[in-house]
């Protein structure tokens, strides 16, 4: 059961855990929201921890806060943070929520003492294919989000996922609920120039903290490659390959990746 909903200047959250713990931030990808760390944050919290996982602006139960940029989603992350007092956080990335995460953190170095990064990636060569790049595209990406349906979103989520079920579905569907949440993916991706991470080269090694490198196997988006280039990056981070997992890595083996997350915080 996916734990219960609060908000904070606009922004909905999920919580778990002890309100005095040590605090883990958790920040969710394309097209998904809080509801993707379903069962990792009652492993996490089962530790001791305090797990927060936010809905970004214009996903899950957040209200879209114009423009969707790479920039605003960032200070949105900044806005909770600061709004809660969360202080130094173990930072639990995916997908898009790396690109955004890894930016704040770098931005913020002494709010961080721990990362935990999954299928993302953080590269200043990086290059957009497929539907990102629709997305990007004038023209394309207005046709995109208009013609997308329940319907056909649920087929392209189960295609990319064994695990991602109707209530999932329906989850991850809120981000399509009105034209500010549509045309907010459009800006997220047409901000997305990867030219922008050139000033972040080294900084995550800077940061110097322990790092849990969590990967699906079969990522056609975020291949594994790239996890071993952040391992090459980024020393003495730890690198689990999850066997037969795709891109939703989290949603492909729940148990696996809570227990992992779980396991790698408790030793900090």
């Amino acid at each position: 059961m996916a734990a219960p909903l609060s908000t904070h200047d606009g922004i909905a959250y999920r919580e778990a855990g002890p309100p005095d713990g040590p605090v883990a931030l958790l920040v969710h990808g394309y097209p998904e929201s809080s509801y993707m760390w379903r069962d990792v944050l009652p492993a996490v919290a089962g530790d001791g921890w305090r797990a927060i996982a936010p809905d970004l602006p214009g996903f899950g139960d957040s209200p879209a806060d114009p423009p969707g940029t790479w920039e605003r989603q960032i200070e949105a992350v900044q806005r909770l943070h600061d709004g809660l007092e969360l202080g130094p956080v173990a930072l639990v990335v995916h997908d898009w929520g790396g690109l955004i995460g890894l930016r704040w953190a770098c931005d913020n170095p002494g709010l961080v003492r721990a990362l935990v990064i999954s299928d993302t990636g953080f590269f200043p060569d990086g290059k957009w294919h497929g539907m990102a790049e629709a997305l990007r595209t004038e023209g394309q990406g207005e046709e995109l989000m208009e013609g997308m349906t329940r319907e056909g979103f649920g087929a392209v989520m189960g295609q990319s996922s064994s695990g991602i079920d109707e209530a999932a579905v329906d989850e991850y569907w809120k981000c399509f609920g009105d034209e500010d949440r549509r045309r907010g993916q459009l800006e997220l991706y047409r901000s997305g120039d990867f030219s922008k991470l050139e000033p972040y080269e080294g900084k995550l090694a800077e940061l110097g903290v322990p790092t849990l490198l969590l990967w699906g196997e079969n990522d056609p988006f975020a291949p594994v490659a790239g996890a071993h280039r952040f391992q090459e990056q980024i020393p003495g981070s730890e690198l689990v390959v999850v066997e037969g997992a795709g891109h939703f890595v989290i949603e492909d083996e729940p148990e696996r990746c809570a227990r992992e997350i779980a396991d790698f915080l408790s030793k900090l």
